[in-house]
């Protein structure tokens, strides 16, 4: 199953995904369940065949997708989990994973544009694997770690590595405005079999830019609920960015950055593909007052 969040008419809505149409099941569903997230938390697979069977049916094209959970209480994010990329940024191998946390306001959804700061030029991609939690959990163990995904998706952790430099913390680099790619929707977790047997691959202007497996991540999806649930409390609609690949710009040589009018593309094999359009930041007066340089 599919699931969707978007905007019918200017009205936040949700809804089931099949083919180019979507099945508005929040339009029965709503005064009980206000928005995805709500739903995720009572079990989507409660819908009704006959809640479903009577949603109004709308067409794809004539809606705007919104991030699949608009909404999120936390998104974390996972650094270096793939050895290409821990071995091109030099960072030593860790016994724990690298957690860092992205604003919920930060996100951009499928088909919409992503920004390029005023205040920098190195705009870099990171094409990821998103986890979608559908079950509340602390101190999860790793072999029933799984049941607490609600789902999947593609995201695009997109960096702003000058500001990702000015300290040892990432929080700035990692939480600019319509930084955070995440869509176009989430395929349940019962038609993925196995998270690490997923590919992904990352184009810029159609040129593959990044491509792994996720096999290949040093910790897998398990072992980061494990590990986050030890410390927070994890809801419904918690987003995981589970790390990207090697590959990125900022390692290539010669260096290679996004710029206003490049398109990116996340795809993910039985998930989709998430495709954000690249702009520049309307600041007005001067913005090079806000970039720090002390």
């Amino acid at each position: 199953m599919k699931l969707v969040s978007f905007l019918n008419n200017g009205v936040a809505s949700y809804g089931i995904l099949e083919g180019t149409q979507i099945r508005d099941i929040s339009h029965a569903l709503s005064a009980q369940w206000p928005d995805l997230k709500a739903m995720l938390g009572q079990d989507y697979r409660a819908v009704s065949a006959e809640v479903r069977d009577d949603a109004p049916v709308l067409n794809l094209a004539d809606v705007e997708l919104l991030p699949p959970i608009p909404n999120p209480a936390k998104v974390f994010c996972i650094g270096h989990n793939y050895e290409e990329h821990r071995v091109e940024t030099g960072r030593p191998k860790t016994t724990f994973p690298a957690v860092f946390l992205r604003f919920a306001d930060t996100l951009v959804p499928h088909g919409q544009s992503g920004w390029v700061p005023a205040s920098s030029v190195e705009v870099d991609y990171e094409g990821e694997l998103a986890v979608v939690i559908g079950r509340s959990g602390r101190h999860i163990p790793r072999v029933e770690a799984l049941e607490h995904v609600a789902g999947y998706s593609c995201f695009n952790d997109i960096s702003i590595r000058d500001w990702q430099r000015h300290t040892s913390q990432f929080t700035p680099g990692k939480n600019f405005p319509h930084t955070g790619g995440f869509g176009p929707w989430i395929v349940t977790a019962d038609e993925i079999e196995d998270p690490q047997e997923l590919e992904l691959t990352t184009r810029l202007n159609g040129e593959t830019v990044q491509h792994a497996t996720t096999a290949q991540m040093i910790f897998p999806v398990n072992e980061i609920i494990e590990y986050i649930s030890s410390f927070t409390q994890l809801y419904p609609g918690d987003v995981i960015a589970s790390g990207t690949p090697g590959g990125v710009g900022v390692r290539r040589t010669p260096q290679l950055f996004m710029k206003a009018g490049d398109a990116v593309e996340v795809e993910i094999g039985s998930i989709g593909t998430l495709r954000i359009a690249m702009v520049a930041e309307a600041v007005a007066g001067d913005a090079s007052r806000h970039h720090a340089t002390r």
